[in-house]
């Protein structure tokens, strides 16, 4: 049975009663729809609005009294120390594409759904517009409204551990002569959860990266050139689209492999099933390192017997839709990427028979 992505649907449980309000950092302009959206959640519907902390340091929010005693009832939290996964029922994003990542990287499991106004620069994942925020806002409150499940990759880095040693001409400290000034005393692990991409590039080296690529264990190619980038559907329109990869609509159970700007004229992106595993690790022979990232973010370098595993995970980001999947989809194509627009081809004028 092939489930039609109309069919899902968002339905509660129980009525949301906690909101996590995310705003784009330093942008005027969403000062006053922040200020009109957290007043309509905490006096009209009461509910209980998170908020980060640095959000709520804006002069312009600090020093507004008429906003006081609604930021008053504001729970606050902070990235990388508070954990708020399991207090949160929904959330609403204001803002561009960054904002609907940065809301994913704050969940490493389960997700809430996502409401995403667009408030940015592309808006190519924010389909709602603010104007009529209130009537949106209450719809989906209620449970009237149409998801769709964005996959996640859920990544694992494991590097070796090095630790160096203090020498002086070659010698240690305890004496014995120094073969190799780095010592592996364990391994370091750390796991991410990533809605777009993850790219592995070659730094600031001047030299192409040099990577293999394992699918389920068996070397399936090694890429020679600027990177390769491992993305979800939902990042086929980012940096996959700009290196050439196909677009891909979310509800498609699908990993995305891309070569950027690869030393060869017969790598094609590639795109595999979800759920398998793939690995990426320096190349034996790699003259440099490769550095990695995870939807442009927690960039790190990655060095010889270091690896990197990718499997579809098994938390997605639920979306909450303006209409329905595809004609969301289909809409931000053509308004954020004008994909397939140009001048219609004039027809043959008719000629009246005499």
């Amino acid at each position: 049975h092939i489930q039609d992505p109309a069919s899902q649907r968002l339905t509660w449980n129980k009525p949301p009663k906690s909101v996590l309000v995310i705003k784009k950092i330093r942008d005027a302009s969403l000062l006053q729809p922040f200020k009109e959206l957290c007043v309509y959640l905490t006096e009209e519907n009461n509910m209980i609005v998170y908020v980060e902390k640095k959000v709520l340091e804006d002069p312009a929010i600090a020093n507004d009294e008429n906003f006081g005693p609604v930021k008053k009832k504001f729970c606050t939290f902070r990235e990388d120390y508070d954990d708020i996964s399991n207090q949160i029922d929904f959330i609403i994003c204001l803002g561009g594409d960054g904002t609907l990542l940065y809301a994913s990287s704050l969940f490493q499991g389960s997700v809430p759904p996502v409401m995403a106004f667009h408030l940015g620069s592309l808006g190519f994942l924010t389909p709602f517009n603010f104007e009529n925020f209130q009537s949106q806002v209450t719809q989906v409150i209620e449970g009237n409204a149409a998801l769709v499940l964005r996959s996640r990759l859920k990544v694992k880095v494991v590097k070796e551990h090095r630790e160096k040693a203090t020498v002086q001409n070659g010698i240690e400290e305890n004496g014995v002569v120094s073969a190799n000034l780095e010592k592996e005393v364990g391994k370091q692990i750390m796991q991410y959860q990533v809605l777009n991409e993850v790219v592995v590039d070659r730094g600031p080296s001047s030299y192409l990266s040099n990577v293999d690529v394992f699918l389920d264990g068996h070397l399936i190619t090694t890429v020679q050139g600027d990177g390769v980038i491992v993305s979800t559907p939902t990042g086929s329109t980012a940096y996959a689209a700009a290196a050439g990869a196909s677009m891909i609509h979310p509800n498609v159970p699908a990993i995305m492999i891309t070569p950027i700007c690869p030393h060869s004229l017969s790598f094609r992106p590639i795109v595999v099933p979800a759920g398998v595993e793939l690995k990426i690790m320096l190349s034996p022979d790699a003259r440099n390192t490769a550095w990695v990232s995870f939807d442009g973010r927690k960039r790190q370098e990655i060095c010889h017997g270091d690896s990197i595993s990718i499997t579809t995970s098994c938390y997605p980001l639920p979306s909450i839709c303006f209409r329905d999947p595809v004609s969301d989809w289909f809409e931000s194509l053509a308004e954020c990427l004008h994909w397939n627009v140009r001048k219609k081809q004039n027809n043959f004028a008719v000629e009246e028979e005499e």
